[in-house]
């Protein structure tokens, strides 16, 4: 069972890179963006309590876990939310998210 998906991020400046992420380690897609050092500030650690690791999912929405309440009412609190935002710490690294295409929420 291969235990590597590739998640593409889009950057400031409109290129993709691609990342190569373990799905086996129990990481959500916060943890691994901070950890491939993108500027994320995740205050709360990831209870979804402050919105500052959204992200806008371009590519693979569908394959994503349904949103729960407590994320729904945070990104509910950003003035610029888009209908495919959604808070990183609540998504779990997964085989299903192969391909999945974001770019951090308010990076134009």
């Amino acid at each position: 069972m291969e235990n590597n998906i590739t998640i593409y991020m889009e950057e400031p400046d409109g290129s993709v890179t691609p990342h190569e992420a373990p799905t086996d380690m129990g990481l959500s897609l916060m943890e691994f963006l901070k950890a491939s050092e993108y500027d994320i500030l995740a205050t709360c650690g990831g209870m979804a309590l402050c919105a500052t690791c959204c992200v806008d999912v371009l590519e693979g929405e569908d394959q994503l876990n349904e949103m729960t309440d407590d994320e729904y009412a945070m990104l509910d609190t950003l003035p610029d939310v888009l209908p495919n935002s959604r808070l990183a710490c609540q998504l779990q690294l997964s085989n299903n998210m192969d391909g999945l295409k974001v770019k951090l929420h308010g990076v134009s």
